[in-house]
Parts: structure tokens; C-alpha cells; sequence
């Protein structure tokens, strides 16, 4: 039954016995009805509590079936009625808060896309994103999400990518361009070609995330039960003194009544609810609460480098010119032959001109796996690998990723390329360490030097290089215990492996593979390594918040047993105030979903 349902029928048999009470002047119908409600009350709690006991933890139920069964025992049943109401009321309280707390982590699922138009010849047919298949081509009419990822066929395109990333800034695509299923068309339609199944793309993904996000229980929960422990003999120990003293069976119910369960029961799961939440808000889909509790206490943290520290894409690191070419003469020349390639390194080499008009060679000729030759002024180009454009024996400049250029046979130089470190790295890296994470790596299967100085510049003060996916395994499960819980952060299906065995795997999942954010425990959404060090700041403050809102509502409810055992605070008044006591715990929980850094 749900928590409202028995708020409901709580309250209506409390009218009803208010009725039989006050106007009828039945009060023995009245006790009996508010009696076998408590009776069927705290069986089905006491059900609950042995639920708990055999999992192997303390449930906090026993203090609810104590103050019940202790008011109707004492004949206070008025006050055994005002428990039952603040029991169920609680649960009732619990589940809006929770439903407060999900409503940014719920907006996936609300988008999630049903039905593709399918263009077969001139007619569309309207179709279930699960009967798409990979290179059928869609069309997606205009403030429509796209179904399933896809290339865009059209000239251009503006997306909302809002509900993906959290920026509110529409998102500019052009031809040829990958889009994200997800994602909401702008006021034109447009013409994709299907890359992925629906099952694969991205936004389902991230809804599947979304789903297994609130099925593992936090330990900081867990570890709530297990303060019902000490409360618990606390609350019996004050009853017990108080009734030794004073011989009055009343005070036990006063003490009992006020010991409320509901600071430990709502506070913890609240809370890290409110921190995925907001977490979701800022851009980051957290999967549980115990991956909040991880990052709270995490001590170590690893980093990928290509896609991770780095953007992922090759650009135009140094031109090198032999033969008394320039450099800009040098670029122009592979320009002339590359600009109609659609090799990665072309692309850079393009990207790196902008738009100077190159003049286009002559007789091109692309060799695979090697590269591409052309007329340029009547002279033989030829740009790729060292033994595709010469015989010469030359000594190597660099270990970067490069292009070799030849002119008629002679070698003419060579162009390298690197991945740029995203600007935001440093900053990140600062962030954690002033944070006090103890130990920052970066495992990457790049080069010595490579790594090296990409480590170097971000700040990474251990740096582990050439490493296979088995490499980074190893490193990860051999980290001693004193540098756990450990983070690993990685965007790659290479990097899946490595984010399922670190105790939080963090995936960069903008741009990353569907299997990294699948093996991850938090996938970052928008583009940004920043996210790494805001989602433990939110971790943090998320559980700052869980265990003062834990000790602010023990505190109230010890200072009521206090008062009760004194005899100043009648069990009617002291059952009325439980509702209070809940307010207090629940609103301090909340805390969680508001931004503060």
C-alpha cells in the first residue's frame, strides 16, 4: 500500500473516532477503533522491523512500535492515534520530498523519444525508434527531439541540448555532424542519417543510467540504521530512569513517544537524493548514493589523457621546412593535396588554413594507410607516412604524430600535430588538490615525453605512460588501501574496463563511448573536465548536510526525552510535536538541492 493511502485511511479513522468521541460521546467506540488501528499499525511495522533484522542491521521501527504500544498501554490512545498519524504523515512527507528532489533527475525519461518519421523515397512513414535500423535516413520536424543518434544530412541545424547538458545555449550544427538523440530540433525540419540503434544512442544511455541511479542504497543510509541502535537504548534508558525514579508508567509513554525514528529514516536518503538532483542539474548524471559517500571520501584520483585532459582532436603543433621552403609555403603544399581528404590529420591541416583559398592539386591519388599525392604547380607532391614520400634516410625531429612532405622525390619537411590540452585542466587539477585529494596520476598508453609534458603543464605530479588496458587495471587495483576510495576518470571504450574496477568511475560522457559511460558510476555530460571537481564539491556538501540533518534531528528528539522525563511534556503534546521534529529533519535534508559553489 502507498505511504499516502495509509495517511488517508490514518486520518479518516481519526474523524471518525473525533466524531465518536466529541459528538456521539462514545468513547469506548472510539478507543477500540483507535486501539485495533494501532494493533494492525505495529504489526505491520513490527513485520517491517524483522524484514530488517534478518538483512543483519537495527531497524529505527522499534521505537515506533514502543511508543504506540506504550500510550495504548497507559490509555493515552489519543496520543497512540497522533504517532500513527506522524508515522504515516512522515512516509507521506518522505515520498513528495523525494519526488521534489527527482524532478531535474526524471526530466530524461520525460523526453524520452517513441516515434521516428522514416523516409522512404518522397513519403514518410512513422515508425517505433526500436524498428529504426542504422543507416536509414529520418526526418525530425521542427521543436521535435531527435529519436536516436545520427549524422545530419541537412545544411545546418539548431539544437536545444538543454535536457543533455544543462546549457541553455542552443547548439549550432553543420552537415556531417553527429547529433545526439535527445536533443530538440529548432524551428526548421531536417534530414539525419541513422548511425546507432536506439539502444545504443546516447539519451539512452543515459536514461538506463537514470533508471539504476536510486537501486543501490548509500552507506551513509545504512549507516543510519545503525545509529538506531544508540538511540534506541538512549530513548529506553531515559524511559527506564524516569519511571524508576517516579514509579509513573505515564512517564514511559511521555519519553517513548517523543523518540522519534523519523531524523534517521528521512534525513540520510533525502538528502543524496536532493545531491543527484542537482548534481543532474549541473550537468552530471550520478547513478546512487553510495557513489556520493565515495566521492566524499575519495582519496585518490586517475586520469586519461587523450579526450580526458586532452580535447581529443589532432591539431597543427609545428611545421618543420627543409629545402629553403617557408612554412607557410610548406603548409600550403599539403593544404593543395589534403583538402579534399577526409583523413584526420587533413581535417587538422584544413582547420589550421581557415579560409585562405589554396589552389586544388592535380591527378590526386590516395594511397590507403599511407597517404596522398598530387600535381601542385606542376611539381609530384607527396604528404603522409616518412616511406610513402621518400627514400632519403632523414633523422626524425619529433615523436609526435606527423606529416611527411616530399617534392619531386626530395623531402621537403614535416608537419606534427598534437592534442590540445583542454584549458580547463589546470584548473581542475588545482581544484583537487586543494581540496586535499591526496594522490592525482594520469594513466595514458601515450608516450614518455608526451605524457610527461601534458602532465606537467596541467600539474599532475605522477604520471604512469604506455600503458594497455590490462596496465591500467593493474595500477588501479593495486592502489593500498590508505589512497582509497579511488577515482578514475577516462572517455574511451579502453577506459571502460578501468572505470568499473576503480571504486568511482567517472566518464566524459559528451563526447566519450556509450561503453565508458555503461561502466561508469557518474557520466559528465557536458564537455567540461571542470564538472570532476564541481561533482565532489556537490558530494561533499551533499553529505555535510546528510549527517547534520541525522544529529540535528537526534539532538531535538533527545532534548524532548529530556523534558518528557521530567514530566513537562504531556504524551499528546509530545506526539504532536514529532510532526515538528520530522519538518526540522526533512527541510534541513532539502538543503541539498540548492547551489552553492
Amino acid at each position: 500500500m502507498k505511504s499516502i493511502n495509509k495517511f488517508i485511511i490514518v486520518l479518516s479513522i481519526a474523524l471518525v473516532a473525533l466524531f465518536l468521541e466529541f459528538i456521539l460521546k462514545k468513547s469506548y467506540c472510539a478507543k477500540t477503533l483507535i486501539t485495533a488501528t494501532g494493533i494492525i499499525m505495529s504489526v505491520i511495522l513490527l513485520k517491517g522491523m524483522i524484514d530488517v533484522l534478518r538483512s543483519g542491521n537495527f531497524g529505527v521501527d522499534i521505537l515506533a512500535i514502543s511508543a504506540i504500544a506504550a500510550t495504548l498501554a497507559v490509555g493515552n490512545y489519543w496520543a497512540a492515534l497522533i504517532i500513527l498519524i506522524m508515522i504515516t504523515g512522515g512516509d507521506s512527507l518522505e515520498d513528495y520530498a523525494q519526488k521534489k528532489a527527482r524532478k531535474d533527475l526524471k526530466s530524461l525519461l520525460d523526453n524520452t523519444p517513441r516515434i521516428a518519421h522514416k523516409k522512404i523515397g518522397d513519403d514518410l512513414t512513422d515508425i517505433s525508434v526500436d524498428d529504426i535500423k542504422i543507416g536509414d535516413i529520418i526526418i525530425v520536424k521542427p521543436k521535435e527531439i531527435v529519436p536516436v543518434d545520427g549524422i545530419l544530412l541537412s545544411d545546418n541545424v539548431l539544437l536545444d541540448e538543454s535536457s543533455l547538458t544543462g546549457e541553455s545555449k542552443p547548439a549550432a550544427k553543420l552537415k556531417g555532424e553527429g547529433l545526439w538523440s535527445g536533443s530538440v530540433n529548432g524551428s526548421g525540419a531536417v534530414l539525419i542519417q541513422v548511425s546507432k540503434l536506439a539502444k545504443d544512442s546516447q539519451y539512452q544511455q543515459l536514461v538506463l543510467l537514470v533508471h539504476n541511479s536510486e537501486k543501490e542504497p548509500a552507506h551513509f543510509v545504512r549507516m543510519a540504521d545503525r545509529y538506531a541502535l544508540p538511540f534506541t537504548i538512549v530513548a529506553f534508558l531515559i524511559a527506564g530512569i524516569s519511571y524508576m525514579i517516579t514509579k509513573d508508567p505515564n512517564r514511559i509513554a511521555e519519553v517513548l513517544v517523543v523518540a522519534s525514528p523519523c531524523p534517521l529514516i528521512l534525513a540520510a536518503p533525502i538528502a543524496l537524493i536532493s545531491g543527484m538532483s542537482r548534481s543532474s542539474r549541473n550537468g552530471v548524471v550520478i547513478k546512487s548514493g553510495t557513489v556520493i559517500e565515495k566521492l566524499d571520501k575519495m582519496r585518490a584520483i586517475a586520469f586519461d589523457k587523450t579526450g580526458t585532459l586532452t580535447k581529443g582532436d589532432l591539431a597543427v603543433d609545428e611545421i618543420i621546412p627543409e629545402n629553403l621552403y617557408s612554412k607557410e609555403e610548406l603548409i600550403d603544399l599539403v593544404a593543395s593535396v589534403e583538402q579534399q581528404s577526409s583523413h584526420v590529420l587533413a581535417v587538422s591541416v584544413m582547420k589550421h588554413i581557415g579560409s585562405k583559398n589554396i589552389p586544388l592539386a592535380t591527378d590526386l591519388k590516395e594511397v590507403e594507410g599511407k597517404g596522398i599525392e598530387g600535381k601542385v604547380n606542376d611539381q609530384w607532391v607527396k604528404v603522409g607516412k616518412l616511406d610513402f614520400v621518400t627514400d632519403q634516410q632523414i633523422q626524425l625531429k619529433s615523436e609526435q604524430t606527423s606529416l611527411f612532405v616530399s617534392v619531386e622525390g626530395r623531402y621537403a619537411g614535416e608537419i606534427t600535430f598534437s592534442d590540445e590540452v583542454r584549458p580547463e585542466a589546470r584548473q581542475t587539477i588545482a581544484q583537487l588538490m586543494k581540496m586535499g585529494i591526496r594522490k592525482i596520476m594520469m594513466i595514458t598508453g601515450d608516450k614518455q615525453n608526451i605524457s610527461e609534458t601534458i602532465a606537467k603543464e596541467i600539474g599532475i605530479p605522477e604520471v604512469h605512460f604506455g600503458c594497455l588496458p590490462e596496465d591500467k587495471l593493474k595500477i588501479l587495483k593495486n592502489a593500498s588501501d590508505e589512497f582509497r576510495p579511488i577515482v578514475m576518470v577516462g572517455d574511451g571504450v579502453n577506459d571502460a574496463p578501468s572505470l568499473t574496477v576503480a571504486d568511482v568511475g567517472i566518464a566524459m560522457g559528451a563526447k566519450g563511448s556509450s561503453a565508458a559511460s555503461d561502466s561508469a558510476d557518474v557520466v559528465i555530460l557536458k564537455d567540461n573536465l571542470e564538472k570532476v571537481s564541481d561533482t565532489v564539491i556537490i558530494s561533499r556538501e551533499t553529505m555535510k548536510i546528510a549527517r547534520q540533518s541525522v544529529f540535528i534531528g537526534i539532538a531535538v528528539c533527545t532534548v524532548l526525552m529530556l523534558i518528557a522525563a521530567f514530566g513537562l511534556l504531556p504524551a499528546l503534546l509530545g506526539a504532536g510535536l514529532q510532526e515538528v521534529v520530522d519538518v526540522i529533519s526533512i527541510t534541513s535534508a532539502l538543503r541539498a538541492l540548492k547551489d552553492r559553489t
